[in-house]
């Protein structure tokens, strides 16, 4: 089958109506442009001959039902499919609590963007001929009532067999919430990035790899950025609320000696109301913040710089997270002392031989 067509992944929403925006003065995001953003990006895609949305998870600030209700709404009035998934932002927890949804409660606000069956927190559909879509639920609490990242032994079961039915001609998409491969070096090691991996990546990889599955849909990190693992490809876009407020249209297309590609495109809202110059905005927004987190990574294994050094560099890395996050990051600290040089420079967007590897943004992925 020759498969051609055109769809959309927008992630991290973070839609906070007026009345229920929270204020974190940490925070890297700007829940504030949420709705604005958004209503931009739509406009833009209703221009083009789409056939479907992703929509990775994280769609509300915290899960509150009001967000959840107004999203759902608006998604109705597209003249495209959409599908979504839950991130952790919008479950807090296995049940309601009045204030935010329960995961439990997730689906039913979704029923016509993958969740026919409500009762279940994963899906798969047909969205084209040739074409499966598999939504996957990365949300579990444990006995604490603690969120994880990771996929339950049944959904397992279940996505085996559903790829054991499925025909050799498929093309199969996955979507999931949390990372499958790593996007920063050692991101599955260290304490600060491994929150963002599913806990259990290694073991759905293999299961993607045997059953011949080269795509998947990822949000939760707040970055641009396509990592690749023996042929798994994990395309994980940045959040429409955080620098560089991002967006991903895709074509994917079959040339006449039956090879498959994907084109991958990434526009960015660069001003809604009240912030004419978002992008520098939301840009200084998170150089505002960066010190918390650059002192961490700095104090933190593998460097485990003394406090008092590790203050001398943070300077020099206020921007250092909006760059990842931008996608294509190459960095020059030399600078700094040795170690810490190549530990911050291993962040750019190189290849194993060293050279510039720049599919971030703008790229073709041979399927």
């Amino acid at each position: 089958m020759s498969l051609n067509f055109r769809f959309a992944v927008v992630s991290d929403l973070h839609i906070a109506l007026p009345h229920t925006i929270s204020d974190h003065p940490s925070r890297f995001h700007l829940v504030e442009v949420s709705i604005p953003a958004l209503e931009i990006v739509l406009e833009n895609l209703e221009k083009l001959d789409l056939d479907f949305l992703l929509l990775p998870g994280d769609l509300t600030q915290d899960g509150e039902p009001d967000n959840h209700t107004w999203l759902a709404k608006r998604l109705l009035k597209l003249p495209f499919p959409v599908y979504v998934v839950p991130g952790n932002h919008d479950v807090l927890s296995l049940l309601s609590t009045g204030q935010n949804v329960g995961l439990k409660d997730f689906p039913y606000y979704y029923q016509q963007f993958g969740y026919k069956n409500p009762e279940q927190l994963y899906y798969t559909c047909e969205i084209l001929p040739g074409v499966r879509l598999i939504g996957l639920n990365s949300n579990q609490f444990d006995e604490q009532g603690k969120q994880i990242g990771c996929l339950d032994e049944q959904q397992l079961a279940w996505l085996r067999q559903v790829l054991a039915d499925i025909d050799d001609n498929e093309l199969v998409l996955v979507m999931v919430h949390h990372n499958v491969v790593e996007h920063l070096p050692r991101q599955s090691q260290h304490k600060l990035g491994r929150r963002y991996m599913l806990k259990n990546a290694p073991l759905l990889l293999q299961i993607l790899r045997d059953s011949g599955v080269n795509l998947v849909f990822t949000g939760h990190l707040h970055v641009q950025d396509i990592a690749c693992d023996r042929n798994v490809f994990d395309i994980t876009t940045g959040s429409l609320v955080s620098y560089p407020h991002p967006y991903r249209i895709l074509n994917f297309r079959t040339d006449k000696e039956g090879r498959k590609s994907l084109q991958i495109e990434s526009p960015r809202v660069e001003s809604v109301p009240n912030y004419p110059m978002l992008s520098q905005k939301s840009r200084e927004w998170m150089g505002d913040r960066s010190v918390p987190f650059m002192l961490k990574l700095l104090t933190d294994a593998p460097l485990n710089l003394p406090i008092a050094e590790a203050e001398k560099l943070v300077p020099n890395l206020r921007y250092f997270w909006a760059d990842i996050a931008n996608g294509d990051a190459l960095f020059d600290f030399s600078e700094f002392p040795p170690a810490v040089k190549r530990y911050f420079e291993s962040f750019g967007a190189i290849a194993t031989d060293g050279s510039p590897k720049l599919i971030d943004n703008s790229t073709i992925l041979f399927i």
